[in-house]
């Protein structure tokens, strides 16, 4: 990640149709780690939505709960992203349950992998 991890906050929030990544800096006027989060998450975003998770598999692991399912998700989860004031936002949207699952799954191994620098 272009972002450093002890100036920065995941949050990971499940909702009943998916769920919304945030990243934050944790100091609100820190301009250089909000400018590479939006940047970082737009790149990702843009990523997600053909399916190719390679940057959190390469992070994560290959093996990382959830994410074979997200690979082939062929267009049922809507990705939208948009800019806080601090950071940004990815929203991930689907009707499908196993989608929902392994976007659940995928949250909690990224929760846990990022430890202290990560909230549910």
């Amino acid at each position: 990640m272009p972002f450093d991890l002890e100036r920065t906050t995941h949050q990971f929030t499940k909702t009943d149709t998916g769920g919304v990544q945030t990243v934050i800096a944790d100091d609100p006027q820190d301009t250089t780690q909000i400018t590479l989060i939006q940047q970082h998450l737009t790149a990702e975003a843009d990523r997600f939505r053909r399916g190719d998770f390679t940057d959190p598999a390469r992070i994560h692991g290959n093996e990382m709960p959830g994410l074979e399912t997200l690979r082939a998700h062929d267009g049922r989860i809507t990705i939208d992203y948009e800019n806080t004031r601090d950071g940004a936002r990815v929203t991930y949207t689907t009707t499908g349950t196993d989608l929902r699952n392994a976007l659940h799954a995928w949250f909690d191994a990224q929760s846990g992998d990022h430890g202290p620098h990560a909230t549910r």
